[in-house]
């Protein structure tokens, strides 16, 4: 049986691929899935990691646990957001490999990339040219996860891999107001002026930016078949000083476009203005993702489909927030 620790389970991301490996427990695979909340373990405490790691001593990593955040976010708590990154990461990948644990999964983002990188992005690009300003601290933290893997790979002959999601969303994403992500602020913003009866709803920005959407279902499918696929395989379609690999849908869309696709999700019919004094961030951020087409994986959630998903979740989460008030 193989043990499985998956941390930042609460998480979207980390949600999502427990799901799908409970899926594969009651399908009768032999597998023994260990979770820990926040409050349970502190993955910034290098002395807790180290005593969970030593005690359970799973033969598996997910490493899904992060701070996350959007460009307000970002821009509010830079001193938190690289902090608590690197922490978690140092932590968690150190630990395990004191531990004995031989396969790991870390998982990163699309913003490690160059703001001024072609487009769409290839795995090299990366540590090409200067960070988008917003969120370089977030993206500086990322990078180090990608090099402790390959440092831990080639010193040490583990298996540590990392995977850059492009930008997610789904069930589990956080609609805070301020401190959320493009998607599913605008998800609130349309619903919230539909409900009011508003006859105008403002985005930041000019809404030219393009971004590319993968539902979070995908994502967690994705990061299982790179986790699962045989170390010769993997090898050969990376290298140790540039192993990461890109998940995406492969396509994307103008910010401008995308409030109208949530506004027709949402039923919103009012005006969509833009606040062109705050800022629009990267301007497109589209993922390469031939490497893993070329070895195997595809998505396959529409963006209209999964958007009409979220937004159920979205109202369904609401409606149980409000009877638990």
């Amino acid at each position: 049986m193989r043990k499985i620790y998956i941390a930042g389970h609460r998480g979207m991301v980390g949600s999502a691929i427990l799901r799908q490996l409970q899926a594969r427990q009651a399908a009768g695979e032999a597998l023994d899935l260990i979770t820990r909340s926040r409050a349970e373990l502190d993955l910034t405490d290098q002395t807790a990691v180290r005593d969970f790691m030593q005690a359970e001593r799973p033969d598996v990593v997910i490493l899904a646990a992060a701070k996350v955040g959007g460009i307000h976010a970002n821009n509010t708590y830079p001193a938190d957001f690289i902090y608590e990154n690197l922490m978690i990461e140092c932590n968690v990948i150190h630990q395990a490999y004191a531990a004995g644990v031989q396969s790991l999964l870390q998982l990163g983002s699309s913003c490690i990339y160059p703001r001024d990188v072609p487009q769409p992005m290839p795995e090299g690009a990366l540590l090409t040219g200067v960070l988008e300003p917003t969120n370089e601290p977030y993206a500086v933290a990322k990078i180090a996860g990608i090099k402790l893997c390959e440092s831990y790979n080639r010193q040490h002959g583990v298996d540590y891999r990392s995977v850059m999601p492009t930008n997610l969303y789904g069930p589990g994403d956080n609609f805070h107001p301020e401190n959320s992500h493009v998607l599913p602020a605008l998800i609130r913003r349309f619903h919230e002026a539909q409900r009011d009866g508003l006859d105008e709803v403002v985005i930041w920005g000019t809404g030219t930016p393009r971004r590319e959407f993968l539902h979070v279902d995908d994502m967690a499918d994705a990061a299982l078949f790179v986790l699962g696929l045989p170390k010769d395989a993997y090898q050969a379609n990376t290298d140790p000083m540039l192993s990461h690999i890109n998940i995406g849908c492969g396509e994307d869309i103008s910010i401008a476009d995308l409030a109208a696709l949530v506004a027709e999700t949402t039923g919103f019919t009012g005006r969509i203005t833009q606040d062109t004094s705050k800022p629009d961030g990267t301007m497109r951020k589209l993922m390469d993702v031939s490497r893993l087409r070329d070895m195997g994986w595809q998505a396959r959630i529409g963006l209209r489909d999964g958007l009409r998903e979220t937004y159920e979740w979205f109202l369904a989460q609401s409606d149980t927030d409000l009877r638990s008030k």
